[in-house]
């Protein structure tokens, strides 16, 4: 008799971490997000044929020299950025909207860099 209560108390000793360690969250380590400083993107960014103009309120537009599209025929567009997320809300003529998400990869004074969710990356130099 001795022998079966050492035996459940050592049995029960040894379980009793398991059932405290079991009912808790565990911390789910999170990726680095990193944060990019906006007003860095305000201003004529240029990739190739293709140029994206930021202003400060939010607001942009786009243009494709190689469509023989011009800053005055510009695509206008609405911004938003949230740490490494840039969404363009494009403003269509028949008044539809097209968003668009990127995540940005770098941006500097110099350089902005970011891709799409299909792979497509874009590496725009500043003009300003």
């Amino acid at each position: 008799m001795k022998k079966l209560l050492h035996t459940g108390l050592c049995i029960t000793l040894l379980l009793m971490p398991l059932l405290f360690t079991g009912c808790h969250d565990p911390v789910t380590p999170t990726p680095h997000r990193p944060t990019f400083n906006s007003t860095l993107l305000y201003g004529h960014w240029v990739s190739g044929t293709l140029h994206e103009y930021y202003n400060a309120d939010g607001t942009g537009h786009t243009w494709d020299t190689a469509d023989d599209i011009y800053e005055e025929e510009a695509q206008p567009f609405n911004w938003s950025m949230n740490n490494a997320t840039l969404v363009q809300n494009h403003l269509m003529e028949m008044g539809g909207v097209v968003p668009k998400t990127y995540t940005i990869t770098t941006l500097t004074a110099t350089t902005l860099c970011y891709h799409d969710s299909y792979g497509t990356s874009y590496t725009f130099l500043k003009q300003d």
